[in-house]
C-alpha cells in the first residue's frame, strides 16, 4: 500500500526499509498477548480446582447463553431427608412404614438412609440388614424406571417417583385413588419431593422428602440473568415439585422428570437456536449430553465415560462450580476484547506517527503531522520497534491478571463501551 505513494513522490525505496516498516506496523500487540490471556484463564480455573482439557472450552464458557443445572447438589443442598409418612386411605401407617423401610434397605443414598432412620425413630421398627433377606430380589433404581424396591416373600414392594410408581401399579392391575394423588400434589406444591410406596397393585402411601435450597443461590441466578444467561433446572422430580423449587430459587426454566434422552434433546434444541450450552454430569448416562454440550463439566467422582466425554473436570465434584467457570470465561473474553480495542487504537496512532516521518523529506507538507519530530525513516522504524517491545512487556501483567468483570448483557456492554 505504501509503494504507490513512494513511487508518486519519488521517495527512495530499499528492501531493508520497506521490510522493517512492514514488521513494525503489523499489529503485534494483541497477537503476543493472546497466549498469555489464554494461559491466565486456564490458571484461574486450576485455582478453582477445575481442569480444562482444551483452551477452546474456556473460551466457550465465556459465550455460554444457557446453563443446564441439576437440582440436587447445585440448587439444593442435596441431602433430602424423609420428613413424614403419609398413608393412603384405608392403609395402616405401620404397614406403610414396614414397606418403606424394606424398600430402602438396599438404597445407599442419603434419602434411602433417612427413610430407614425415620421408620426406626418414629415407629420403633428394628434396624435390619440386607444380608438377613437371603431370598429377596433387590430392584435397583435406574434413570429409566425411576424407582427401586424388593421382591420378597410374595410381596413386590416399589418406592420411587410418584408417576413411575403409579404407572407400575396400574400395570399390576391396581388403581390410584384421587386422595393419594392429592397428597402427592400437596407435597409437591410445598416444594417437597413425594415418593410413592406400593405393594403390587396397592398404593400404600407417600414419603415426604424435604429439600433445602442453598443460601444465596437466588442472588447467583439473578447475576446470571444480568449477564443474559438463561438457567434451566433439570430434575427427576415431578413438575409440581420442580416448579415450586424453581420459583423459590429464581430459575428461568425447568425440565422435570428428566431422562438422559430428555437432556440430549434439550441441548440440541438450544444449540439449534444458536445458543451455547453448559452442563455438569457424573454418570455414564450423562456422557452423551456432556459430549454434545459446548461446555461439559464432569465430576471427578464420576465415571470414566463422563470424564472422557466432558471438556472440563471438576476435582471438587461440586456442580455449583459451573457458575464460577462461566464467570472466568466471561473475564477471559472481556480481557481479550479490552486489549484488542487498545491494540487497534495503538496501531492506528502508530501509523499516524510513523508515516509522516517516512515521507516528510519528499512531501514537506507532512511535517505538520510529524508530531513526534522523528528526523528520518530509520528513526521512525526504530521508535516503533522499541515502542512495541515496551508496550507488550507493560501489558503482560494486565493480561495475566485479567480485566475485572462486571455482570452485564451483551447490549449493556456495547452501550458502555460506545459511550
Amino acid at each position: 500500500a505504501l509503494s504507490p505513494l513512494a513511487n508518486y513522490s519519488e521517495a527512495p525505496q530499499t528492501l531493508i526499509v520497506m521490510s522493517a516498516l512492514l514488521v513494525c506496523l503489523i499489529p503485534t500487540t494483541i497477537g503476543a498477548l493472546l497466549s498469555a490471556i489464554g494461559i491466565a484463564g486456564m490458571d484461574r480455573l486450576v485455582q478453582k480446582n477445575v481442569l480444562a482439557l482444551s483452551g477452546r472450552a474456556v473460551e466457550a464458557a465465556g459465550d455460554v447463553s444457557t446453563l443446564l443445572l441439576d437440582k440436587t447438589g447445585t440448587i439444593t443442598l442435596g441431602n433430602r431427608q424423609a420428613h413424614e409418612l403419609v398413608p393412603a386411605p384405608g392403609v395402616d401407617i405401620l404397614e406403610l412404614a414396614h414397606a418403606a423401610q424394606l424398600a430402602s434397605l438396599a438404597d445407599t443414598t442419603p434419602e434411602g438412609r433417612s427413610v430407614v432412620v425415620l421408620c426406626k425413630e418414629q415407629f420403633g421398627l428394628r434396624a435390619q440388614e440386607v444380608s438377613e433377606f437371603t431370598d429377596a430380589e433387590w430392584i435397583g433404581f435406574t434413570a429409566q424406571t425411576r424407582m427401586s424396591g424388593v421382591d420378597h416373600d410374595g410381596q413386590m414392594i416399589r418406592k420411587g417417583a410418584a408417576g413411575s410408581v403409579f404407572a407400575w401399579v396400574r400395570d399390576q392391575g391396581g388403581t390410584v385413588s384421587p386422595e393419594v394423588e392429592q397428597q402427592v400434589d400437596a407435597i409437591a406444591a410445598s416444594g417437597g419431593t413425594p415418593l410413592a410406596v406400593a405393594n403390587g397393585p396397592r398404593v400404600l402411601g407417600v414419603i415426604f422428602l424435604k429439600d433445602i435450597i442453598k443460601e444465596g443461590i437466588a442472588e447467583r441466578f439473578a447475576e446470571l440473568r444480568r449477564m443474559g444467561i438463561r438457567t434451566v433446572m433439570i430434575t427427576g422430580d415431578n413438575p409440581a415439585t420442580a416448579h415450586a423449587i424453581a420459583a423459590e430459587a429464581g430459575v428461568d426454566d425447568v425440565l422435570a422428570e428428566a431422562t438422559p434422552e430428555d437432556k440430549m434433546e434439550l441441548i440440541k434444541k438450544e444449540q439449534a437456536g444458536g445458543r451455547l450450552v453448559a452442563m455438569t454430569g457424573d454418570g455414564t448416562n450423562d456422557a452423551p449430553a456432556l459430549a454434545q454440550a459446548d461446555v461439559g463439566v464432569a465430576m471427578s467422582t464420576g465415571t470414566s465415560a463422563a470424564k472422557e466425554a466432558g471438556n472440563m473436570v471438576d476435582l471438587d465434584s461440586n456442580p455449583t462450580k459451573l457458575l464460577d467457570i462461566v464467570a472466568i470465561g466471561k473475564q477471559l473474553l472481556i480481557t481479550r476484547g479490552s486489549l484488542t480495542t487498545f491494540s487497534i487504537a495503538n496501531d492506528v496512532a502508530k501509523y499516524f506517527a510513523i508515516l509522516p516521518a517516512m515521507f516528510v523529506v519528499v512531501l514537506p507538507g507532512l511535517a505538520t503531522l510529524n508530531i513526534m519530530r522523528l528526523g528520518s525513516p530509520n528513526s521512525a522504524i526504530l521508535s516503533a520497534v522499541i515502542f512495541n517491545a515496551l508496550v507488550i512487556v507493560a501489558l503482560i501483567p494486565l493480561a495475566l491478571r485479567g480485566v475485572k468483570y462486571r455482570p452485564a448483557t451483551s447490549g449493556q456492554l456495547l452501550n458502555r463501551n460506545l459511550l
